[in-house]
């Protein structure tokens, strides 16, 4: 465990000095010297950091879930917004994020009608509102290009670029944007079915996508999303205490580019809950959590 003195680091990355970099719940961003354990504030967006995503030169895009896209300067720690709308409605959730390397961002939104601070009720709702957007260097305004997501959350380039993954958490499965070759525009379904949901993505070696469990799924809102709209409505406004809650259970998968499983790694009683992130670096796994105050160190198992 690398301790941060935090709350929350919901998604992991690495910069170009080796250092790891996340944000917790007070709003903080943080750097980490995976060695010594050192952490050092860098910035403070003022909101609740998420996804991030290091840019070229050294800048780090923030997914802040309530302030919008972000960008932080490398230099001064100083963060800009780039994006707080698109198609014309406020980005109600702004979750994960993905660049090409001529610029081009996609980000999620994860829902229209919850933001983090009741995330579980569009869960247990299930309808469907989160979206994909992209802002490509010089266009004039951002581009919804998937909508009617369950739950946007995390974002993952292919390895040529050809396509963009989206995690749909409240569906199990994780959809596809082609966006080069014959079905560029087309939309499929990558993986469905998943045993858990899928939370953040992240490209690691050779190309492999790692997906990060939050929870195994469970049965009972398995159920609950076959039910009536009103039932399900009713449900999340229950008290805290009456609403499932995730498991201490510890799971991440990495697949490659046609979907095929290349590790799948569980800890059925582990220390850590909640993983959000899985980020590969030297032969170990960096992993995030909505709700741990520390990162979870896991050695990959040797091929």
């Amino acid at each position: 465990m690398l301790p941060l003195g935090g709350v929350g680091p919901e998604h992991v990355v690495f910069d170009a000095s080796g250092h790891l970099v996340t944000g917790v719940a007070d709003g903080r961003i943080l750097r980490v010297n995976p060695d010594t354990g050192q952490v050092t504030t860098v910035a403070d967006t003022g909101g609740r950091p998420l996804g991030l995503q290091l840019l070229p030169d050294g800048g780090l895009l923030v997914c802040d879930a309530r302030r919008g896209l972000l960008r932080m300067a490398p230099d001064t720690g100083k963060c800009e917004v780039l994006l707080r709308a698109a198609g014309n409605e406020r980005l109600g959730f702004c979750s994960n994020v993905a660049v090409t390397r001529d610029g081009t961002i996609y980000v999620s939104d994860s829902s229209r009608r919850f933001g983090i601070d009741h995330w579980l009720g569009d869960l247990l709702e299930h309808s469907g509102t989160g979206r994909l957007i992209r802002v490509a260097p010089g266009a004039a305004e951002p581009e919804v290009v998937l909508d009617g997501l369950y739950f946007a959350n995390g974002v993952a380039l292919a390895e040529d670029e050809s396509f963009v993954l989206v995690a749909e958490t409240g569906a199990y499965r994780l959809t596809r944007l082609w966006l080069s070759g014959p079905q560029a525009g087309h939309r499929d379904t990558f993986l469905k079915d998943l045993p858990g949901f899928p939370d953040n993505l992240t490209t690691g070696s050779g190309g492999l996508v790692w997906i990060a469990y939050a929870a195994p799924r469970d049965p009972m809102l398995d159920w609950l999303h076959r039910t009536p709209p009103v039932l399900r409505r009713g449900l999340w406004r229950l008290p805290d205490s009456m609403q499932p809650g995730p498991r201490r259970t510890l799971r991440v998968a990495a697949v490659d580019s046609a979907g095929r499983t290349v590790h799948d790694l569980r800890w059925p009683r582990a220390r850590y809950r909640m993983a959000t992130s899985a980020c590969e670096h030297d032969g170990r796994l960096y992993v995030g959590s909505l709700l741990e105050d520390a990162i979870a160190v896991l050695d990959l198992p040797r091929p």
